[in-house]
């Protein structure tokens, strides 16, 4: 049988990639590792002699040797409690299985620093691609990996200092379908519970809103809460805004979390009947009838597989930066302005 010649060219190896880079063999073993006391100007060394070499470490070697380590994408999420995170996964899973590849899931919880350790370790055991919803404000390091061979896709939040693909939704045109449904209702008090203030879908939100409301409502930024990450924290939020001497007359809940919390604190208050409209689309809102901004998780999810498949394919393809519309699903809870 006669090989190709990328099957007869022999893969470059660690000791060349520290040579290239005029650094040991240990060092560059350590740079590639992601450990923290490689200086800056080592490791870029490193990584550019990796990424130049068509280096891709092979720390997990004998497990797929052994068999025991099956071809894999890695999924890094922000919180396993957001069923929002169960249907992104769910749709990376069903495009990438037919191709003989699985997910594997992993909870960032948030944290910048046990994203870095999860991306690290999913490389380390031989993903494939890493597909990622970061909690990271600076994704930088993603470079280490992307040095290694390893394709790095950012899902519903983007990338910041990194070239690399990104699916997320058109976030400030959902801030600002909610806006103008409020407004067309007839509100002019609309409070804005969001989630972490550093969070991307939170900033476009809020700007999306702003670009409504700024010229209709003098007074909604006196109404906006932020870090209301879970149902507590929400509950918290909307239990302050509605013992204001003037409660806003509508909120909007910036996730589904903030949205069941709100509805629960407004269940404890019958006297309290602002419209609520959210975002996302949990199964439960229909039920109960509460009008939603959304966008197609499915495609969301597919997308990002896609584009990490793809990517595998072809390194030297361009980054793709895919937008994904929202939607206003107009419900009774935003039916009739309040008095």
């Amino acid at each position: 049988m006669t090989r190709t010649d990328d099957e007869a060219k022999p893969r470059p190896t660690l000791a060349q990639v520290a040579a290239r880079a005029g650094v040991s063999l240990k060092t560059a073993s350590r740079a590639l590792g992601g450990e923290s006391y490689v200086s800056a100007k080592t490791l870029a060394s490193v990584l550019a002699a990796a990424a130049e070499l068509d280096y891709q470490r092979n720390a997990a070697a004998s497990l797929l040797a052994s068999g025991r380590l099956a071809e894999s994408i890695g999924l890094i999420t922000g919180d396993f409690t957001n069923p929002f995170y169960s249907a992104l996964a769910q749709a990376i899973e069903d495009e990438i299985r037919p191709r003989g590849m699985h997910l594997s899931v992993a909870n960032s919880r948030e944290s910048a620093e046990q994203e870095q350790r999860v991306a690290h370790d999913l490389a380390d055991r031989q993903t494939k691609a890493v597909i990622t919803v970061s909690a990271m404000t600076d994704h930088s390091d993603y470079a280490q990996l992307q040095a290694r061979g390893i394709p790095v896709v950012f899902v519903d939040r983007p990338a910041e200092n990194l070239d690399a693909d990104s699916v997320v939704f058109d976030n400030r045109e959902g801030g600002r379908l909610a806006a103008r449904h409020l407004i067309d209702a007839g509100h002019h008090r609309i409070a804005f519970i969001g989630d972490y203030a550093w969070l991307p879908t939170y900033r476009q939100r809020l700007a999306g809103m702003g670009d409504v409301l700024d010229g209709h409502s003098s007074d909604w930024r006196e109404l906006l809460r932020t870090d209301a990450h879970d149902v507590p924290s929400s509950r918290e939020c909307m239990r302050d805004l509605l013992a204001l001497e003037t409660p806003p007359t509508a909120v909007v809940a910036g996730n589904n979390r903030i949205l069941l919390g709100v509805m629960e604190e407004i269940a404890d208050h019958p006297e309290a009947s602002p419209a609520v409209i959210g975002f996302d689309e949990p199964e439960w809102a229909q039920v109960l009838g509460i009008s939603v901004v959304t966008g197609d998780v499915e495609a969301l999810g597919r997308q990002a597989a896609r584009l990490a498949v793809a990517r595998l394919s072809d390194r030297t393809r361009a980054y793709e930066s895919v937008v994904i519309p929202m939607q206003l699903i107009a419900r009774r809870s935003t039916a009739a302005p309040m008095s």
